[in-house]
């Protein structure tokens, strides 16, 4: 997670330059760099959780050999699913 650290410090410096600078080309330049290092964080952390997903479906089948983009998709599958769900706002009154 070294990392993630590091971007979570970059993303803390581009928004304080931000709002410490005068001029508002300068400004827009820190906080557009700070809004994709943003996106890059959480790509990577979704990378994380796809990847362990992936290995937990894996080791539920059994660790077969050879299906390892299978299981990939289908970790992507789940965790955009429940992110689905998530958003929705069907999701509060379900239960």
């Amino acid at each position: 997670m070294d990392e993630q650290k590091k971007i979570e410090h970059q993303i803390e410096l581009a928004t304080r330059a931000a709002a410490l600078v005068r001029d508002e080309s300068t400004g827009h330049r820190f906080r557009s760099f700070a809004e994709e290092l943003k996106r890059k964080l959480r790509r990577m952390m979704r990378r994380g959780q796809v990847r362990s997903r992936a290995y937990e479906l894996w080791e539920q089948a059994g660790r077969p050999a050879d299906r390892e983009l299978e299981f990939w998709l289908e970790a992507e599958r789940q965790l955009e699913e429940e992110r689905e769900e998530r958003k929705s706002p069907d999701a509060s009154s379900k239960g």
